[in-house]
């Protein structure tokens, strides 16, 4: 009889929910036996049969300043956590990015079950800040899943073993032609009219800051572009949010609280697909619009002594993925104090005026994921195999 496993899966935000379903439909195609899911994440891993022990926005906090009100709740939830990973007794402990309550919990865990193998999918940037976090990590993390291609010589220099596995983002369905059309239509978008899709984050703090200054740039855009149409796909617990600051504004908000995971899913790739622009945070969604062969501006902007601290702290001159791989400016940035709604306006218009300008951001992101492993086995496959590789040589 083919033995059951049980994973502890943790996941802090909407990116690693992504990865941790991927990784979980992975598991189950790799172990010819029963797998058992337990942990926190989101809809799409709960959708897979993952126990969620609380609900996963919880966690979804950035930045020194922006954790502070949140302090308790989560040192709460890392001892409840960590106390829950004791209690089911897994075959291992799978933490996926958010580091700072992912490897709190890993480092509670590693101390009452020293033997527990401790998997952390996706590398820490220590290439680009904070350098001595491998160190740190690797006094409580056996195995590390990287995104990257350059990061496994970075864990392994401190004693851990590393796979790269590449991203999950090469391996997932894309919106045809057909469905962007069907979905230009639906929003009214008539033929030859632009669409540009807005995308202030999926954090509280993320829409607060850059929901204001995004509107504004949508405003001067409308009255240089009267015929131009904006969607901004959310995520559930943030639409209310995005409806106030938007208010007033003629854009279409999709809400995905009234449909499935997996529709709310297609109908943003569709949106993506769709658009002429996208004016992003900075994040893992740059990727979705490499992906999506979407045209994008990026732009981030956080509190101010968190930003104070990692101006300090960052060792690239680049956050979005595409130019760090590619080694090259090709995705507008506009962080911390150039994210201003003249420099972002400035910048989308650029973009929006020459299809020259759009096509060759588009040859850069295609190189991009081919270096993300595109045309490779799936990530979540090779992700699987990694951890099962790992627990049955352990």
């Amino acid at each position: 009889m083919t033995e059951t496993l049980t994973f502890f899966i943790v996941a802090g935000e909407s990116s690693g929910d992504r990865l941790g379903a991927a990784l979980m439909n992975g598991l189950k195609s790799e172990h010819n036996g029963e797998v058992r899911f337990i942990g926190v994440g989101g809809p799409l891993m709960i959708n897979l049969g993952l126990e969620s022990i609380f609900p996963m926005d919880e966690l979804s906090v950035m930045g020194i300043a922006e954790v502070l009100p949140k302090i308790r709740l989560l040192l709460r939830r890392i001892k409840e956590t960590a106390n829950a990973v004791e209690a089911s007794n897994p075959t291992a402990l799978i933490t996926i990015d958010s580091p700072d309550f992912c490897f709190r919990v890993a480092k509670r865990v590693k101390t009452q079950m020293p033997t527990l193998p401790v998997i952390h999918y996706v590398a820490p940037s220590v290439w680009a800040w904070r350098p001595k976090r491998a160190a740190k990590m690797a006094r409580f993390v056996n195995h590390v899943l990287a995104l990257l291609p350059f990061e496994p010589p970075y864990m392994e220099a401190e004693g851990m073993s590393c796979d790269f596995v590449g991203h999950p983002i090469t391996a997932e369905k894309q919106a045809t032609n057909a469905q962007a059309a069907a979905f230009k239509d639906e929003m009214g978008v008539a033929n030859g009219r632009q669409l540009l899709t807005i995308l202030p984050g999926s954090r509280t703090s993320e829409v607060t800051r850059l929901g204001p200054v995004f509107r504004e740039v949508a405003e001067r855009l409308r009255n240089d572009y009267p015929n131009l149409s904006f969607a901004i796909p959310s995520v559930g617990a943030r639409v209310d949010l995005i409806k106030q600051i938007f208010e007033g504004l003629d854009i279409t908000i999709l809400d995905p609280r009234e449909i499935t995971s997996a529709e709310a899913e297609d109908r943003k790739r569709a949106c993506y697909r769709a658009s002429d622009v996208a004016l992003a945070a900075s994040g893992t969604v740059s990727l979705e619009l490499a992906a999506s062969e979407t045209p994008m501006v990026i732009a981030y902007k956080m509190h101010w002594f968190t930003a104070f601290i990692k101006r300090r702290m960052v060792r690239v001159s680049t956050a979005t993925l595409v130019n760090l791989l590619t080694d090259t400016n090709a995705v507008p940035e506009l962080l911390l104090e150039e994210c201003t709604a003249e420099n972002i306006y400035n910048s989308v218009k650029k973009l929006m005026d020459s299809a020259e300008a759009r096509d060759a951001q588009l040859a850069v992101s295609a190189r991009a994921m081919e270096m993300l492993g595109k045309g490779d086995d799936a990530s979540g496959s090779r992700a699987a195999k990694s951890v099962l590789n790992f627990i049955n040589s352990n």
